[in-house]
């Protein structure tokens, strides 16, 4: 009996993962419910009116579901380095005519307070966290509310951080993972352990359910994971090309494109290291790129987003994982039951 799973009424042990910007739809998570898993909406980078919408929108289906939101974790960087970095990337946004600010660094918090009053006010079955751990104090308000909370590790030491926060329990994420990586300490990378050995890791160090993620594409690698002693996988780049996926459709042809073979971990997109599928971008910015985030999500964003309007995979942050090539053009439901083969 799962002690994270059975309390929620899931009869499979995938979860869809949260993907922000705009990949997990609420019909993406509506989806994963409906195949007997859990679904999470990406809270980071939305309006708080904005994520309301979208959980009414799924809480109108009576499924069960979470919200991910991004803990504050800044990481600053100097006006120096940030305007060479403005300096360095301006011909590229003067191809769609984007101006690209003078002034300083923006730095915010993606709306934290208000997301969590949000969800303290109106509770969902499931809030999870990634970049870093949030207060004691927040972890309690949310468990009194009725959530069951999630946070996302990428280590023993930081899983024994969140134990000592208060979580109900973490989500293991591995360097094969594609987007943002979860870690709370993003100016020093995990090392590239194997999912399974750091599952394991994790499981000797804390009592906590522990939730797989990073590089799960095919059902024996959800085999795999549950073995090593999680009660679930999450899986997100398998999740893109499906039909109630929000990615944008150069994003999606890319995935099973030949010309991208190679997944890279870069902050030259956000200023906080992620892994994509190795493009133009990277290849021209990845090692001028400063740390700092928000400050370089909110300085490329424009840019990004005019590149997929048009098309131009060059310039797209093409988040991917390891596992890439095994995400097909299907419904969700369909990828559910192939991750589920082995179980």
């Amino acid at each position: 009996m799962s002690r994270l799973l059975s309390p929620l009424g899931l009869s499979l042990p995938i979860l869809a993962a949260p993907m922000a910007g705009g990949s997990s739809t609420p019909a993406l998570v509506i989806a994963a419910a409906r195949a007997g898993g859990l679904g999470f909406l990406g809270g980071g980078y939305k309006t708080p009116q904005a994520l309301a919408e979208q959980i009414e929108a799924v809480r109108a289906e009576g499924v069960p579901f979470g919200v991910n939101l991004f803990a504050p974790n800044p990481v600053p960087v100097s006006a120096e380095d940030y305007r060479d970095y403005v300096r360095a990337i301006r011909s590229e946004a003067a191809r769609y005519g984007l101006p690209l600010p003078d002034g300083d660094p923006v730095e915010d918090d993606d709306h934290w307070t208000d997301k969590i009053d949000l969800l303290v006010a109106n509770p969902v079955p499931v809030v999870s966290f990634t970049f870093g751990l949030p207060d004691r104090s927040v972890v309690a308000k949310l468990r009194k509310a009725g959530s069951t909370v999630v946070q996302t590790v990428t280590s023993a030491d930081e899983a024994r951080l969140a134990a000592e926060a208060g979580v109900d329990a973490v989500a293991v994420q591995a360097s094969a993972a594609g987007g943002h990586s979860g870690t709370f300490t993003p100016a020093q990378l995990p090392p590239p352990t194997p999912l399974p050995e750091l599952v394991a890791q994790v499981c000797s160090a804390v009592t906590l359910p522990v939730i797989a993620a990073g590089g799960i594409a095919q059902s024996g690698d959800v085999a795999d994971v549950l073995r090593a002693g999680a009660e679930a996988a999450a899986v997100g780049t398998a999740l893109l090309r499906t039909d109630e996926s929000g990615a944008s459709a150069p994003h999606k042809a890319a995935l099973a494109d030949p010309a991208f073979d190679t997944t890279v971990i870069t902050r030259a997109f956000t200023g906080r290291p992620a892994r994509a599928l190795r493009n133009y971008f990277i290849d021209h910015y990845d090692d001028i790129a400063p740390a700092g985030y928000p400050a370089l999500h909110h300085l490329t964003s424009p840019l990004r987003k005019a590149a997929a309007a048009a098309g131009d995979t060059r310039l797209i942050h093409l988040w991917a994982g390891t596992g890439h090539r095994h995400a097909r053009t299907e419904p969700a439901a369909r990828t559910f039951a192939r991750l589920a083969a082995d179980l």
